[in-house]
């Protein structure tokens, strides 16, 4: 069973990942008609075995917008000429999107200004104000 190591924890079947070759527009000159140099990587997010649950919930909340109805991410690689080039390009950026999903997010504590940063913010607005009333049309004695 071959695999892709993600993390020391976390790999990959290499059975998961459904790959097709497609034609490529852009650099490739004559080529580019002829050769399907251009690689669409289809992960299937929502059933795969080998990603953790708390992985999984992270990478469908933080790639919602890029993911099928069923769950499934599609990453197409088109930036190279070669095939093996694009294939490896889409790869690692799977990788990537995998272990940036691996790192668990900060709780954030809910804090409160301090009396120095109340005074500071007061002092500016009425410095802000005496700035503004003196824009105003002058008051004749």
């Amino acid at each position: 069973m071959p695999e892709i190591r993600v993390t020391p924890e976390i790999a990959l079947d290499e059975n998961e990942l459904e790959e097709s070759f497609v034609l490529a527009s852009g650099p490739g000159g004559q080529n580019v008609n002829k050769v399907s140099s251009a690689v669409q990587l289809r992960f299937n997010v929502a059933f795969s075995r080998s990603l953790p649950e708390p992985v999984r919930f992270r990478l469908m909340t933080a790639l919602k917008s890029r993911l099928t109805k069923d769950g499934e991410l599609i990453l197409v690689g088109r930036k190279f000429r070669d095939q093996n080039r694009n294939r490896e390009d889409v790869r690692v950026r799977l990788i990537e999107l995998i272990r940036a999903a691996t790192i668990e997010p900060k709780k954030r504590y809910k804090t409160k200004p301090s009396r120095g940063a109340k005074e500071q913010r007061l002092q500016h607005k009425k410095k802000h104000a005496a700035l503004k009333r003196g824009r105003g049309k002058p008051l004749d004695d």
